[in-house]
Protein backbone atom coordinates (compact mmCIF):
# COMPACT_ATOMS: atom_id res chain seq x y z
CA UNK A 1 0.00 0.00 0.00
CA UNK A 2 0.84 3.46 -0.65
CA UNK A 3 0.37 6.05 1.72
CA UNK A 4 -0.41 10.19 0.82
CA UNK A 5 1.73 13.08 2.23
CA UNK A 6 -0.38 14.53 5.70
CA UNK A 7 -3.46 16.68 5.04
CA UNK A 8 -1.86 20.09 5.44
CA UNK A 9 -3.78 21.69 8.30
CA UNK A 10 -5.23 25.47 7.68
CA UNK A 11 -2.72 28.11 9.35
CA UNK A 12 -2.11 28.65 12.59
CA UNK A 13 -4.70 31.50 13.43
CA UNK A 14 -7.40 29.79 10.94
CA UNK A 15 -6.79 26.23 12.41
CA UNK A 16 -7.49 27.38 16.33
CA UNK A 17 -9.88 30.45 15.49
CA UNK A 18 -13.51 29.72 16.71
CA UNK A 19 -14.99 30.41 13.31
CA UNK A 20 -13.96 30.53 9.84
CA UNK A 21 -14.66 34.44 9.62
CA UNK A 22 -13.24 35.03 13.17
CA UNK A 23 -10.38 38.01 13.27
CA UNK A 24 -7.42 37.86 15.33
CA UNK A 25 -9.01 38.56 18.74
CA UNK A 26 -8.56 42.22 20.29
CA UNK A 27 -9.63 45.39 20.03
CA UNK A 28 -12.12 46.59 17.01
CA UNK A 29 -11.30 42.88 15.50
CA UNK A 30 -13.30 41.22 18.34
CA UNK A 31 -16.53 43.77 17.42
CA UNK A 32 -16.54 42.54 13.65
CA UNK A 33 -15.79 38.87 14.92
CA UNK A 34 -19.01 39.10 17.19
CA UNK A 35 -21.03 40.21 13.92
CA UNK A 36 -20.79 36.56 12.17
CA UNK A 37 -20.33 38.66 8.97
CA UNK A 38 -21.12 35.71 6.66
CA UNK A 39 -23.89 34.72 8.42
CA UNK A 40 -25.81 37.82 9.26
CA UNK A 41 -25.78 38.96 5.63
CA UNK A 42 -27.13 34.88 4.62
CA UNK A 43 -29.87 35.76 7.06
CA UNK A 44 -30.66 39.14 5.66
CA UNK A 45 -30.74 37.93 2.19
CA UNK A 46 -33.76 35.92 3.55
CA UNK A 47 -35.30 39.20 5.05
CA UNK A 48 -35.46 40.56 1.66
CA UNK A 49 -36.40 37.35 -0.40
CA UNK A 50 -38.97 37.56 1.52
CA UNK A 51 -40.04 40.83 0.70
CA UNK A 52 -39.69 40.13 -2.71
CA UNK A 53 -42.30 37.29 -2.67
CA UNK A 54 -45.10 40.30 -1.89
CA UNK A 55 -46.74 41.85 -5.10
CA UNK A 56 -45.88 45.58 -3.41
CA UNK A 57 -42.63 47.09 -3.56
CA UNK A 58 -42.04 49.18 -1.02
CA UNK A 59 -38.43 49.65 -0.96
CA UNK A 60 -38.58 52.17 2.62
CA UNK A 61 -40.45 48.94 3.95
CA UNK A 62 -37.27 46.65 2.61
CA UNK A 63 -34.39 49.19 4.18
CA UNK A 64 -36.35 49.08 7.82
CA UNK A 65 -37.04 45.01 7.66
CA UNK A 66 -33.28 44.87 6.77
CA UNK A 67 -32.33 47.66 9.47
CA UNK A 68 -34.35 45.67 12.12
CA UNK A 69 -33.01 42.33 11.42
CA UNK A 70 -29.60 43.62 11.13
CA UNK A 71 -30.11 45.03 14.61
CA UNK A 72 -31.70 42.09 16.26
CA UNK A 73 -29.86 39.56 14.95
CA UNK A 74 -26.52 40.99 13.25
CA UNK A 75 -25.94 42.50 17.03
CA UNK A 76 -28.60 41.42 19.73
CA UNK A 77 -28.74 37.82 19.11
CA UNK A 78 -25.17 37.69 18.50
CA UNK A 79 -23.90 39.51 21.65
CA UNK A 80 -26.67 37.65 23.27
CA UNK A 81 -24.60 33.92 22.20
CA UNK A 82 -21.24 35.59 23.45
CA UNK A 83 -22.78 36.04 26.72
CA UNK A 84 -23.49 32.53 27.05
CA UNK A 85 -20.12 30.79 27.39
CA UNK A 86 -18.28 33.27 24.66
CA UNK A 87 -18.45 30.74 22.15
CA UNK A 88 -16.04 33.40 19.86
CA UNK A 89 -13.81 34.10 22.36
CA UNK A 90 -14.09 37.46 22.45
CA UNK A 91 -12.57 40.03 25.15
CA UNK A 92 -15.55 42.23 24.87
CA UNK A 93 -16.78 43.11 28.48
CA UNK A 94 -19.85 41.64 29.75
CA UNK A 95 -21.43 45.25 30.13
CA UNK A 96 -21.03 46.21 26.51
CA UNK A 97 -22.49 42.90 25.50
CA UNK A 98 -25.49 43.39 27.70
CA UNK A 99 -25.31 47.03 26.71
CA UNK A 100 -25.50 45.98 22.99
CA UNK A 101 -27.99 43.18 23.36
CA UNK A 102 -30.33 45.35 25.21
CA UNK A 103 -29.59 48.77 23.14
CA UNK A 104 -29.96 47.07 19.76
CA UNK A 105 -33.03 44.42 20.42
CA UNK A 106 -35.22 47.30 21.77
CA UNK A 107 -34.47 49.92 18.87
CA UNK A 108 -35.45 46.82 16.22
CA UNK A 109 -38.70 46.39 18.15
CA UNK A 110 -39.14 50.05 18.63
CA UNK A 111 -38.89 49.88 14.34
CA UNK A 112 -41.30 47.04 14.37
CA UNK A 113 -43.98 49.19 16.44
CA UNK A 114 -43.49 52.06 14.18
CA UNK A 115 -43.76 49.97 11.40
CA UNK A 116 -47.05 48.23 12.65
CA UNK A 117 -48.46 52.08 13.27
CA UNK A 118 -48.18 52.79 9.57
CA UNK A 119 -49.32 49.52 8.17
CA UNK A 120 -50.84 46.79 9.93
CA UNK A 121 -51.31 46.19 14.02
CA UNK A 122 -50.72 42.44 13.06
CA UNK A 123 -47.76 43.27 13.14
CA UNK A 124 -46.79 43.38 16.40
CA UNK A 125 -47.65 39.82 16.61
CA UNK A 126 -44.13 39.53 14.40
CA UNK A 127 -42.75 42.03 16.93
CA UNK A 128 -43.30 39.70 20.09
CA UNK A 129 -42.70 36.84 18.72
CA UNK A 130 -38.94 38.17 17.26
CA UNK A 131 -38.32 39.93 20.51
CA UNK A 132 -39.28 36.53 22.96
CA UNK A 133 -36.94 34.22 20.36
CA UNK A 134 -33.67 36.44 20.05
CA UNK A 135 -33.65 35.56 24.09
CA UNK A 136 -35.35 32.25 24.31
CA UNK A 137 -32.73 30.69 21.59
CA UNK A 138 -29.67 32.47 22.69
CA UNK A 139 -29.73 32.68 26.53
CA UNK A 140 -31.36 28.85 26.39
CA UNK A 141 -34.58 29.62 28.33
CA UNK A 142 -36.67 26.90 29.16
CA UNK A 143 -33.51 24.17 29.75
CA UNK A 144 -32.56 24.91 26.18
CA UNK A 145 -36.01 23.81 24.98
CA UNK A 146 -35.74 26.58 22.26
CA UNK A 147 -31.84 25.84 21.29
CA UNK A 148 -32.34 23.54 18.68
CA UNK A 149 -32.08 22.65 14.74
CA UNK A 150 -35.52 23.18 14.11
CA UNK A 151 -36.37 26.54 15.79
CA UNK A 152 -32.81 27.77 14.73
CA UNK A 153 -34.44 27.59 11.03
CA UNK A 154 -37.75 28.97 12.35
CA UNK A 155 -36.03 31.98 14.26
CA UNK A 156 -33.40 32.56 11.70
CA UNK A 157 -34.80 31.56 8.45
CA UNK A 158 -38.35 31.30 7.97
CA UNK A 159 -39.09 33.96 10.50
CA UNK A 160 -37.10 37.26 8.73
CA UNK A 161 -38.71 35.74 5.43
CA UNK A 162 -42.23 35.72 6.40
CA UNK A 163 -42.10 38.71 8.60
CA UNK A 164 -40.91 40.80 5.42
CA UNK A 165 -43.41 39.16 3.16
CA UNK A 166 -45.78 40.44 5.64
CA UNK A 167 -44.40 43.88 6.38
CA UNK A 168 -44.03 44.64 2.34
CA UNK A 169 -47.70 43.34 1.33
CA UNK A 170 -49.25 43.94 4.83
CA UNK A 171 -51.36 40.52 4.57
CA UNK A 172 -50.15 36.92 4.62
CA UNK A 173 -49.52 35.40 1.46
CA UNK A 174 -49.03 32.08 -0.07
CA UNK A 175 -45.92 33.07 -1.84
CA UNK A 176 -44.24 33.98 1.15
CA UNK A 177 -44.58 30.92 3.14
CA UNK A 178 -43.62 29.40 0.31
CA UNK A 179 -40.18 31.56 0.36
CA UNK A 180 -40.20 31.14 4.77
CA UNK A 181 -40.16 27.47 3.80
CA UNK A 182 -37.18 27.64 1.40
CA UNK A 183 -35.29 29.86 4.17
CA UNK A 184 -36.46 27.28 6.87
CA UNK A 185 -35.04 24.47 4.84
CA UNK A 186 -31.74 26.49 4.03
CA UNK A 187 -31.38 27.91 7.59
CA UNK A 188 -31.64 23.75 8.68
CA UNK A 189 -29.12 22.70 6.30
CA UNK A 190 -26.71 25.44 7.43
CA UNK A 191 -27.24 24.16 10.95
CA UNK A 192 -26.99 20.66 9.75
CA UNK A 193 -23.44 21.73 8.60
CA UNK A 194 -22.19 24.20 11.11
CA UNK A 195 -22.79 21.70 13.97
CA UNK A 196 -19.90 19.69 13.50
CA UNK A 197 -17.41 22.12 12.63
CA UNK A 198 -17.98 24.29 15.72
CA UNK A 199 -17.74 21.26 17.50
CA UNK A 200 -14.08 20.78 15.28
CA UNK A 201 -13.21 23.72 16.21
CA UNK A 202 -14.62 24.99 19.69
CA UNK A 203 -14.28 21.81 21.22
CA UNK A 204 -11.77 18.89 19.85
CA UNK A 205 -8.14 18.94 21.01
CA UNK A 206 -7.23 16.09 18.59
CA UNK A 207 -8.43 14.03 15.83
CA UNK A 208 -6.35 10.74 14.73
CA UNK A 209 -7.33 8.19 12.28
CA UNK A 210 -7.07 7.36 8.11
CA UNK A 211 -9.13 6.19 5.18
CA UNK A 212 -7.81 3.52 2.95
CA UNK A 213 -9.09 3.76 -0.81
CA UNK A 214 -9.43 0.93 -2.94
CA UNK A 215 -6.58 1.77 -4.56
CA UNK A 216 -4.37 1.15 -1.68
CA UNK A 217 -4.13 5.05 -0.78
CA UNK A 218 -3.87 5.89 2.75
CA UNK A 219 -4.68 9.38 3.51
CA UNK A 220 -4.52 10.61 7.28
CA UNK A 221 -7.17 12.41 8.80
CA UNK A 222 -7.10 15.48 10.80
CA UNK A 223 -9.58 18.34 12.52
CA UNK A 224 -8.70 20.25 8.96
CA UNK A 225 -9.39 17.43 6.56
CA UNK A 226 -12.86 16.43 8.18
CA UNK A 227 -14.50 20.28 8.46
CA UNK A 228 -12.98 21.01 5.04
CA UNK A 229 -16.21 20.51 2.85
CA UNK A 230 -18.76 21.29 5.52
CA UNK A 231 -16.88 25.02 5.51
CA UNK A 232 -16.89 25.00 1.86
CA UNK A 233 -20.05 24.79 1.50
CA UNK A 234 -21.12 26.98 4.64
CA UNK A 235 -18.49 29.24 2.30
CA UNK A 236 -20.51 29.23 -0.86
CA UNK A 237 -23.71 29.47 0.68
CA UNK A 238 -23.40 32.61 2.56
CA UNK A 239 -22.10 34.08 -0.81
CA UNK A 240 -24.85 32.17 -3.10
CA UNK A 241 -27.69 33.78 -0.89
CA UNK A 242 -26.64 37.20 -0.37
CA UNK A 243 -26.02 37.26 -4.54
CA UNK A 244 -29.72 35.64 -5.56
CA UNK A 245 -31.38 38.19 -2.64
CA UNK A 246 -29.80 40.75 -4.73
CA UNK A 247 -30.54 39.51 -7.78
CA UNK A 248 -34.63 39.57 -6.53
CA UNK A 249 -34.24 42.72 -5.38
CA UNK A 250 -33.01 44.64 -8.16
CA UNK A 251 -35.46 42.80 -10.29
CA UNK A 252 -38.44 44.14 -8.13
CA UNK A 253 -37.31 47.29 -8.07
CA UNK A 254 -36.42 47.42 -12.18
Amino acid sequence: MTETEPIPTAGAPDATAPAFYAMRGGGWRDYLTLLHPPYTIWHLSYVALGWAAAPAAHADRLVASLVAFFLAVGIGAHALDELNGRPLRTAIPTRTLIALAGVTIALACAIGIVAAARTSWWLLAFVAFGGFIVCAYNLEWLGGRFHSNTWFAIAWGAFPALTASFGNASRLRWEGFFVAAACFALSHAQRTLSTPVRDLRRRTRTVAGQIERTDGTIERLDAAAMRAAPESALRWMSLALPLLAAGFVVAKLG
